[in-house]
This record gives C-alpha cells, sequence and structure tokens, in this order.
C-alpha cells in the first residue's frame, strides 16, 4: 500500500491542542501506512519537535495567534470575540501559506484543529481546495459573556458566518470531528434567525469522544508516580496555567493561598507550573512554594496530585476529570468557550469546583482546597477513545 502523505495544522492557542493532535496522528499511523508534517507556530511547535514530529518549514510563516491572544490579554482576562476579531485580520496570511503547501501538491489530506482560516479560505474560493480537508472542534458557536453592545453584535456577526448559509449548504469540510459529545453542544441557536448549535453538529460532524495522548488507567500507583517525579508523600497542590503567558495573576493567587493554608496543613507542597511563556522568575510567590516552567508530560504530575488547580481550558480540565483527581478551575474570564462550553461539560460531569478569579481571595481559595484535597473523585469515568476514532474517520479519506 502507497504512503499517504498528510499535513497536519494544530491550530488555535497554547498546547492544549496539539497534545491530542499527536494522540489522533499517532492512531491514524497504527491504522494506515501514513506519513504526517505539521504545521504550527509557537508554542506547539516546539512541543511537536520535541515529540520526534515533521515540522514543515513554511511554519515559520505561520502568524502566532497565541501571542495575538496574550496581548489582547488583561488582568488575566481575555475577550474570546476581541481576540478572534483581532486574530481574523490575520488569518489571510495563514490560509495562504496552507493554500500555497497544497496547491503545491505532494500531500493527499489536510487536516486543521480549530483552523477556521482555512475554512473560511475555501469558503471564499473553493476552486483552491485540491484535497479533502478535516477540521476537528471542541465547541461550536460563541457566547456573549457580557452585556456590552459591541460584543454582542460581534459574537451574532461571528456565530452568522460560523453558521453559513444553512444546514443544507455544502461546507468546506469533508469531514467534521467534534472532540466531545453531542450533549457538549448548546441545544441552542446561533442567534435570532440562525440555525440550531446542536443540529448544525449532527449535520456537519461526527462525535468521536475525547481524546488524550495518554492513558489514565496505567497513572493508578500515585506512589510510584511521586517516586519517578520526584515527590515525596506530603499533600501535594498543582497550580498550572497552560501554555499562554495568560494566567501570572492566578499564579501568584495561589501562592497567597499557600501561607493560609500552611497553618491547617502543615507539610502541603505546592507547586505552581508556568508553561512555556511565562517567565517562571517574574512570579511573586512566598517562599516554599516551588515555581517550574515548563513542564513535559504534566498530566502525569496531575495524576501524582492530591489537588489541582487550573485555568479553564478544554486540555486541563479533561486530563484531571479522566484521572479523577479533585480540582479547582478558573475560566479565563470573558472567554465564551471556557466560561460556557467548557464550564458547561464539568457542570454535566459534576467534575471540578469552578471559581471566578476576580471574586475569589487567598483565603477563600485556601478553603476550597481544604475542603477537597485528597477526595476521591465522585464522578463516573468518562469515555477516553476518541483519539482511536477519529483516526477511524479519517482513515476513510485515505
Amino acid at each position: 500500500m502507497n504512503r499517504k502523505r498528510i499535513l497536519f495544522v494544530s491550530g488555535s492557542i497554547g498546547l492544549g491542542h496539539v497534545t491530542r493532535d499527536l494522540a489522533i496522528a499517532r492512531e491514524i499511523r497504527a491504522l494506515v501506512p501514513a506519513e504526517i508534517e505539521w504545521l504550527a507556530a509557537s508554542p506547539a511547535d516546539r512541543f511537536l519537535v520535541e515529540a520526534g514530529e515533521t515540522l514543515h518549514p513554511a511554519a515559520a510563516r505561520l502568524v502566532d495567534m497565541t501571542a495575538i491572544a496574550e496581548a489582547q490579554s488583561a488582568s488575566g482576562g481575555l475577550s474570546l470575540i476581541r481576540y478572534a476579531l483581532s486574530a481574523r485580520t490575520k488569518w489571510t496570511r495563514n490560509f495562504d501559506v496552507v493554500d500555497e503547501i497544497m496547491a503545491g501538491g505532494g500531500f493527499d489530506l489536510l487536516i486543521g484543529d480549530e483552523t477556521y482560516e482555512i475554512s473560511l479560505g475555501y469558503r471564499k474560493r473553493p476552486a483552491r481546495k485540491k484535497r479533502p480537508f478535516v477540521m476537528i472542534y471542541d465547541f461550536v458557536g460563541l457566547d456573549a459573556v457580557s452585556k456590552h453592545p459591541f460584543e454582542r453584535l460581534g459574537v451574532y456577526l461571528w456565530n452568522r458566518n460560523w453558521a453559513g448559509k444553512g444546514l443544507k449548504a455544502r461546507p468546506p469540510v469533508d469531514l467534521g470531528l467534534f472532540i466531545g459529545e453531542e450533549k457538549d453542544v448548546p441545544d441552542t441557536s446561533f442567534g435570532p434567525f440562525l440555525p440550531n448549535r446542536r443540529e448544525w453538529a449532527r449535520a456537519r460532524c461526527r462525535f468521536v469522544g475525547y481524546v488524550l495522548d495518554f492513558d489514565p488507567a496505567l497513572l493508578s500507583d500515585t506512589g510510584a508516580l511521586r517516586a519517578e517525579l520526584g515527590y515525596g508523600g506530603s499533600p501535594l497542590v498543582i497550580c498550572a496555567v497552560g501554555g499562554t503567558a495568560i494566567g501570572r495573576e492566578l499564579l501568584e493567587l495561589c501562592g497567597d493561598a499557600y501561607a493560609e493554608l500552611k497553618r491547617s496543613i502543615p507539610s502541603l507542597e505546592m507547586v505552581l507550573v508556568c508553561g512555556p511563556r511565562l517567565n517562571h522568575r517574574d512570579l511573586r510567590v512566598p517562599p516554599g512554594v516551588k515555581v517550574k516552567g515548563y513542564v513535559h508530560a504534566l498530566y502525569k504530575h496531575f495524576a501524582a496530585c492530591d489537588f489541582a488547580v487550573v485555568q479553564g481550558g478544554g486540555t486541563a480540565t479533561l486530563e484531571l476529570t479522566a484521572l479523577r483527581r479533585p480540582f479547582a478551575f478558573f475560566p479565563i474570564e470573558g472567554h465564551s468557550e471556557q466560561e460556557i462550553s467548557v464550564a458547561g461539560r464539568l457542570s454535566r460531569h459534576k467534575a471540578g469546583v469552578r471559581l471566578r478569579q476576580s471574586e475569589t481571595s487567598p483565603a477563600r481559595l485556601a478553603e476550597v482546597i481544604r475542603t477537597n484535597i485528597g477526595i476521591p473523585a465522585q464522578w463516573p469515568p468518562i469515555p477516553v477513545n476518541g483519539a482511536r476514532a477519529a483516526a477511524e474517520a479519517i482513515s476513510e479519506l485515505l
């Protein structure tokens, strides 16, 4: 059988998507002979190289969407619609990079993870699309999280564009994959006179379930994990903010809660994980708190902990849910995907304690940690075989 060549574009911001993309890529290779090259900007490009993957040379020409998000953030918050409208002005450049590669031949399939610039580019110029295009989603539609008229208008216009020309119109996507379950898509419309989101997802996507790049069943021996990672037997709290520089204030809030916690849990160990783009030397933390930069396989540290504090990102919260570790999550304020889509999924699973950063004092965070640390998970296990299901669907196009 001839080896198929795939261009995989790992889009969006931070590191959450690239981990699932790599899991899907591994499953594709297990099913069909395939060569995969990647397009990704910082910090996903570094992650892929460290994983031994092949980065296409044109990746250096991509616009850094994570940097745009960081520039739009303020005090740990980020308006998703403001970011999206700002990022869209750069989309043409990224689409042109992808289109140039695909037009040059040599690839049999294009996969994009939340690469809306590619979808929009091919919708406007359908004649440019020469090969099947797979699009990966994990939420459908934006939501206004304030009463500001600019935000509400921006969300409506964005969703109108997202919905396209209705459910019967032919999309530029040959295969849509939704990472999650049907109930994760709100059973509401995109907006006035626009289609229902869940119906749109049913018509445009296959629901493949949740995707992890590890097997939770292999991480059940907490003692062995702690020995491997250099932790002792003290109660362990891991606080992490993912793959962007947004989150310094949250980590400092965790540090401020540490002194309060030490009074009731003297042996407590707290570790702050900054990720690849936040300089750990810039953090203001009290003595006794350990601070780390980028941590490979952060999920192992989650599996070893007694409690975790994270932002509201889809991947970190999914990992903690699957690992059945108690945790608190702070959706980035203004980020409708985290405040509504991810938070809604966690509420449905009854996982995690939701907090709001602007309303949470160190004493309040300390109380939540003290009350929940080490408490066994009460939610049922979740299915995490989505990588295989996604690969099986993709293989049908090869």
